[in-house]
């Protein structure tokens, strides 16, 4: 792990986060544009120079060496930015760092959230709460495992001006976000919710590389895959298909788009509107998606519940409903009428069973 002095911003390398004495501070913010994202370490490569007065960190951008002048204000003599903590163009140190991320704000003594698209105002707090929810930082595909690892962490407006701790601004960020305050307070274990619950905090954040989608969600599962960049949307099909072999939670179905639905009949009959070339030939999506809102209307179409019946000591986990996301399935038995995994599919290695004959009649998985 690479750090950075905060006095003259030299580079430090330490083993493990639990070796640096006295902590760290971590940076979290957002990209303003592509320029800005060039790999700023090279800037600090050491630098001959014959005046004593020199000082290195004057050669970083505003933004970072604010950073790093506020971190040493507060007496911390290390801190982490990614800009500069990672050549990203050696692509064994890019993803020995995405995966060790999660851990480094999770470790860190402290994380400043820099909100470069806030103007602060003492006089007008309807504005800065309007201001505060509709900040680029809260859409970002990055930020979500950084505001969950971090158990202190302080925002700050575009001047550098604190705007409150993360538990202090608590309910904002969870109008924000819509993660509850009991996992923001870490009063309750993130690990405690489903997969579907947590992917779904990623649903509406965005991400420059389709692939940081999927790879920016390693630390919310424990995760650690290797990064190939080039391989798009398939990263996040990896990504679940590693989630399914340590995590036994059928919630990973009910990841999609959301559906009306007044019945059976209405159900297939919308489904039959979709154009054959558009039908989705995957279980699991492509990309994060919010799980599947189960109104009074689609209640009945969809549900899972955990059976009373057992098999050999284990909890039989009943799931069944409809969904456009699985049209695959249930055309594919509806056809062949197999009560077996089909070749090169992403169903789960359980026994499966079908529930009717015909495509228009519900399916059912069981799961054990």
């Amino acid at each position: 792990m690479w750090l950075l002095g905060t006095a003259r911003a030299n580079i430090v390398f330490f083993p493990q986060p639990e070796d640096v004495p006295g902590g760290y501070a971590i940076l979290s913010h957002t990209w303003l544009d592509e320029q800005s994202q060039k790999n700023t370490s090279k800037m600090l490569s050491p630098f001959r120079s014959s005046s004593p007065w020199f000082n290195p960190r004057d050669r970083l951008t505003s933004k970072v060496r604010s950073f790093l002048e506020l971190a040493e204000t507060h007496g911390h003599e290390y801190a982490w930015v990614d800009t500069c903590c990672i050549n990203k163009e050696s692509s064994a140190e890019l993803s020995e760092g995405i995966n060790s991320m999660f851990r480094y704000y999770a470790l860190s003594t402290i994380c400043y959230v820099y909100l470069s698209d806030i103007e602060f105002s003492d006089t007008n707090s309807v504005f800065m709460r309007r201001a505060f929810r509709r900040s680029r930082w809260h859409k970002r595909g990055w930020t979500l495992q950084e505001l969950i690892a971090s158990r202190v962490l302080v925002f700050y407006s575009k001047d550098w001006t604190c705007l409150g701790s993360k538990h202090e601004l608590v309910d904002r960020l969870e109008e924000a976000t819509g993660i509850s305050a009991a996992v923001l307070r870490f009063e309750s274990p993130f690990t405690d919710t489903s997969i579907a619950t947590r992917i779904s905090w990623a649903a509406h954040r965005k991400t420059t590389r389709p692939e940081d989608a999927a790879y920016s969600l390693f630390g919310l599962f424990g995760v650690n895959l290797p990064t190939l960049y080039g391989e798009g949307r398939l990263a996040f099909c990896r990504l679940l298909m590693e989630i399914s072999k340590t995590l036994r939670d059928p919630s990973i179905f009910l990841l999609g788009e959301r559906r009306e639905a007044y019945g059976l009949q209405d159900l297939q009959s919308g489904l039959q509107d979709i154009p054959r070339g558009q039908t989705r030939r995957h279980l699991l999506p492509l990309q994060p998606s919010p799980t599947l809102g189960l109104s009074r209307a689609i209640h009945r179409m969809i549900r899972y519940e955990i059976s009373a019946r057992s098999q050999r000591g284990q909890d039989e986990v009943r799931w069944y409903g409809c969904h456009p996301t699985l049209c695959y399935i249930d055309d594919h038995f509806s056809t062949a009428r197999l009560q077996t995994r089909p070749q090169n599919s992403v169903l789960p290695r359980f026994p499966c069973h079908q529930a009717g004959s015909s495509s228009t009649q519900p399916f059912c998985l069981w799961m054990i």
